[in-house]
């Protein structure tokens, strides 16, 4: 089984090496990172990660996984990436992504009419494209399956695991990386944390949203404009 993982600048880590950690314990399969040149690749807490594979020598994966991060808002446009993504999903089992890396998918066309997760505070932005929205850490939708924000990228492997491999592989995967989380504070979303927070949080963070949103509208209405 060949599992791809895309590896681009700005991503966050935990995105990628989370759901990397669980299927690199799957038997017998070999998980790929994926970018265009083999260059180090800084993400965007300054960690550089080296890709195993480019776009132009990886195999054809069984499951292909796109993570979030900030760089996701220049990956929207990048054609080459674009194209990359169509191609391989032609021939996956399974289209996945953790975070916004949903909005990629999104981007690329690969997402339309089916219902998917995202970080909390992008997750809006999914309604763009044609996708249906959902405030789920883990998020199926026939071979789409798409994860919440950052942390969520472990439940979402686990539970892709169980669905390829069995949930008695599941569950020993889940036992050896000891993944019993006990969060020292309760609020680790929207639906639980203070509503002072999340409005605080949100206006920390618009800065941010707000240009994502307008890549996210322009790359939308090219999509709408080609009748993708």
């Amino acid at each position: 089984m060949h599992i791809g993982l895309l590896l681009f600048p700005k991503l966050t880590l935990l995105d990628l090496v989370g759901p990397g950690e669980v299927f690199a314990r799957v038997p017998d399969a070999k998980v790929h990172l994926i970018w265009k040149r083999r260059d180090l690749v800084a993400t965007v807490s300054g960690h550089e990660m080296r890709p195993t594979t480019t776009f132009a020598d990886c195999p054809q994966s069984d499951v292909l996984c796109v993570p979030g991060g900030p760089g996701q808002v220049d990956l929207m446009e990048d054609e080459e990436t674009l194209a990359f993504l169509r191609m391989q999903a032609a021939g996956v089992k399974w289209v996945t992504s953790v975070c916004t890396g949903s909005l990629i998918l999104a981007a690329a066309g690969l997402l339309t009419g089916y219902r998917a997760g995202c970080h909390w505070a992008s997750l809006d932005q999914l309604e763009l494209f044609d996708v249906i929205p959902v405030a789920e850490r883990v998020v199926f939708d026939r071979n789409r399956a798409t994860g919440g924000g950052v942390t969520a990228g472990i439940d979402f492997a686990l539970s892709l695991v169980a669905k390829m491999n069995g949930e008695e592989l599941a569950r020993a995967i889940q036992l050896s990386m000891e993944y019993d989380p006990s969060p020292p504070f309760t609020g680790g979303s929207p639906n639980s944390a203070e509503p002072a927070l999340v409005a605080r949080l949100r206006a920390q963070m618009e800065p941010f949203i707000a240009p994502r949103r307008v890549v996210s509208e322009r790359v939308a209405a090219k999509l709408n404009a080609a009748g993708q």
